[in-house]
């Protein structure tokens, strides 16, 4: 009798070790608020390198584009289980009459990379010198740092200067190098620009006054960082409602942890990055990969808290300036984030190295179209 309890104790406890080792991983889709670049490289490194599987997890990377909006995927029942989107347009989505319940689960960009770029001799340096200008603004929830900081000025689109949508490039103020009268329609005076993108673009330009490329020098540069009005930028997120399910508060920290991997891996190795964002089918050129990997780090490192911790500080300027700027009409609940998801991923992490206080911006050289 004895030995027959063993073997029957035996017999679960094998078949336990065989459940566990044949259950299948979790699948999980995460959406993108852009398409293939490196500004999304720590998500495609940790699927290159297998840390989303080291997690038990299978995860769809989705891109984004100019139809695809994370912050609309991400709040429908069925949609992704995570969205990358910027801060803004998410408590947006949460203010608006369909709701939204997305919340902030990881604060990947610690600091904004939108610029205003104008012609050094336009006499355009300060966002107070908008007034009577035509002003180059995307769409879809990425000019709302433009648009804040006029109205925290006194200065209204339509009222006291023109803001023209612009095309995701640069080549409405290209179009401006001579001069850009107010009943021209294909330039504008000054643009917008994220500096690991579009402001590069214009220094792969050539100069046609000197055959050379253009160089800092020719083009004064509006940093909302530097005028105070900078609001958070990518930040992970998922719907509360499906955070209360099950394990898929755990399944968000296993999410988390691989992708914080990701990101740190692209801060040491560079260059291995960009090629896993061409395999993912990015088309831009190796000098602009290089570039924009270079400008991405730097808005993520240092973390000083950890990367994906997001600093309260930060988000009240945001809110303030989200709220003064009327971009926003009430001030966020207090879900709208939550830190301790990122806190048990970094946690989990252990000896990893997840501020990067000793990281240090490299040089990057310009080319020419950025090839």
């Amino acid at each position: 009798m004895r030995v027959t309890r063993v073997f029957a104790a035996l017999a679960v406890s094998a078949s336990m070790l065989l459940a566990a080792c044949t259950t299948e991983p979790a699948s999980v889709r995460v959406v993108l608020q852009w398409v293939p670049q490196a500004q999304f490289a720590g998500y495609y490194a940790a699927e290159a390198l297998g840390y989303y599987t080291d997690e038990g997890l299978n995860v769809e990377i989705i891109p984004g584009g100019p139809e695809v909006f994370p912050q609309v995927e991400g709040s429908k029942a069925d949609g992704p289980e995570f969205a990358v989107s910027w801060v803004p347009k998410v408590l947006q989505a949460r203010e608006s009459e369909t709701g939204s319940d997305l919340v902030n689960i990881a604060q990947i960009f610690q600091r904004a990379g939108t610029l205003s770029v104008a012609w050094a001799d336009s006499g355009i340096d300060s966002v107070e010198d908008f007034a009577g200008q035509k002003v180059g603004a995307w769409g879809f929830g990425n000019e709302l740092e433009v648009v804040a900081s006029a109205r925290l000025i006194g200065l209204e689109d339509g009222v006291d200067f023109t803001r023209v949508e612009q095309p995701f490039d640069m080549t409405l103020l290209i179009n401006a190098y001579d001069g850009c009268a107010e009943e021209d329609t294909d330039c504008v005076n000054v643009a917008e620009a994220m500096i690991y993108n579009e402001y590069a673009q214009l220094l792969e330009t050539v100069n046609p006054d000197t055959g050379e490329l253009f160089q800092p020098d020719d083009l004064n540069v509006i940093d909302y960082n530097d005028v105070g009005t900078a609001m958070l930028q990518d930040a992970i997120w998922s719907r509360a409602s499906w955070l209360a399910e099950g394990n898929n508060e755990e399944t968000a920290v296993k999410f988390l942890k691989a992708t914080f991997r990701g990101w740190i891996y692209c801060r040491d190795n560079p260059a291995e990055c960009e090629q896993f964002v061409v395999d993912a089918g990015s088309t831009l050129g190796a000098g602009h990969q290089k570039w924009q990997m270079n400008e991405i780090s730097n808005l993520i490192w240092p973390s000083p808290n950890g990367i994906g911790i997001l600093d309260p500080a930060a988000w009240d300027q945001m809110v303030e300036t989200a709220l003064a700027g009327e971009i926003l009409a009430n001030e966020p609940s207090s879900d709208a984030y939550r830190t301790d998801l990122a806190q048990q991923a970094l946690d989990a992490l252990g000896d990893e190295d997840t501020t990067g206080e000793s990281w240090e911006k490299a040089v990057v050289e310009i080319t020419p179209g950025g090839e």
